[in-house]
């Protein structure tokens, strides 16, 4: 399989399905993408041109692109089909460029599911794939929670993504993730709300008992540390799985505080040590009762 071009296309022309007439490329745009979807997602304009705005789009996609295309590129070495699941797809603007970019020049049975609990944008998403003739995308109309008991997604998934899937969405996303024995995640959290609360309520207790208690003391450092405590327990959870994790943050997304990237890839790593450094956190913070939500499966004495 070709790698997909990443050159600028220059004044290139080309004429997807359902265009009317050639549209002469912006630079930007590389060859071979869908006009169509791109003015769908409004990174084109109706005329097919490009605007401030949508090029700040263009640099989103293309950044987060760059992060997902060689994972992509490395479960094709190991076998020819790729599976990928985007949660909280919303209009499937991922699903779409990950379709358009890799997807769509792929033979066999690659498939790209889109869960979205708002039925109205999963049957959207379902018309525009087939208006497109992008015939291995798939759209559940499922929450994140429900969809790790469904039957309609295969037993293992290669890539589990999960963009702004609000507070514990992400956790359940990862949960997903674990049970279909994923190869790689690509995390974008959001609205992580539930460890502050937790903190909040606790904070009288906790108090007398340390002083870190003043990281969080007042209610903004309440929201922000916990939303920063919420993303430290999440990767030593993945980490106690067996998971390598990096962090980094999404370049032209700096409008917004959701920026975090968590990346996390199999290598069946030692856990013993995350999984304790796991407890100590919920320990230390008095978030004992959110050991469940985040689980490693193992106590620390059977990890390895």
């Amino acid at each position: 399989m070709s790698k997909p071009d990443a050159r600028p296309a220059g004044q290139q022309k080309t004429k997807a399905k359902g265009d009317a007439q050639p549209t002469e490329l912006a630079p930007e745009i590389r060859p071979g993408q869908s006009i169509e979807l791109l003015k769908e997602l409004h990174i084109l304009t109706r005329d097919g041109k490009l605007n401030q705005d949508s090029r700040r789009k263009l640099k989103q996609v293309y950044h987060l692109y760059q992060f997902i295309e060689p994972l992509l590129q490395e479960i094709r070495t190991q076998h020819p089909d790729v599976s990928v699941v985007d949660h909280g797809a919303g209009k499937s603007y991922l699903g779409f460029i990950l379709y358009d970019l890799f997807f769509k020049s792929l033979e066999g049975a690659s498939r790209i599911y889109g869960i979205e609990t708002r039925e109205e944008l999963v049957q959207k998403s379902a018309d525009l794939a087939k208006r497109l003739g992008f015939p291995g995308m798939s759209f559940l109309n499922l929450s994140v929670a429900d969809s790790i008991e469904s039957t309609a997604l295969p037993e293992q998934i290669d890539v589990v993504t999960a963009l702004h899937a609000c507070d514990t969405a992400t956790d359940d996303a990862i949960h997903f993730a674990l049970k279909k024995r994923a190869q790689f995640m690509v995390l974008v959290p959001c609205c992580q709300a539930e460890v502050a609360s937790v903190l909040n309520r606790n904070k009288g207790q906790s108090l007398g008992r340390t002083s870190l208690t003043e990281l969080w003391r007042h209610p903004l450092h309440t929201r922000e540390f916990g939303s920063q405590v919420t993303n430290v327990l999440r990767c030593l959870q993945l980490e106690a799985h067996g998971y390598q994790v990096s962090v980094t943050e999404l370049v032209g997304w700096e409008h917004s505080m959701k920026n975090e990237l968590i990346i996390a890839r199999y290598k069946d790593l030692p856990r013993k040590r995350p999984t304790e450094r796991l407890q100590e956190v919920l320990q230390s913070l008095g978030l004992e009762e959110m050991g469940e939500r985040f689980f490693t499966g193992l106590s620390p004495s059977a990890a390895r």
